[in-house]
């Protein structure tokens, strides 16, 4: 495998590696704002 090669593969998993990061980041996060649900106990408002 010539040397460019190598460094076109190794440059395309970093790049790989960044998104799946900033994708498990972003499911992580904590959501902002209000949280309204209906259940059995009736009508429940949480501020997030």
């Amino acid at each position: 495998m010539s040397r460019q090669m190598l460094v076109a593969v190794v440059a395309v998993l970093a790049v790989a590696v960044g998104v799946l990061g900033w994708q498990l980041h972003e499911e992580r996060k904590q959501p902002d704002g209000v949280e309204i649900s209906i259940g059995s106990n009736g009508l429940s408002v949480k501020e997030k």
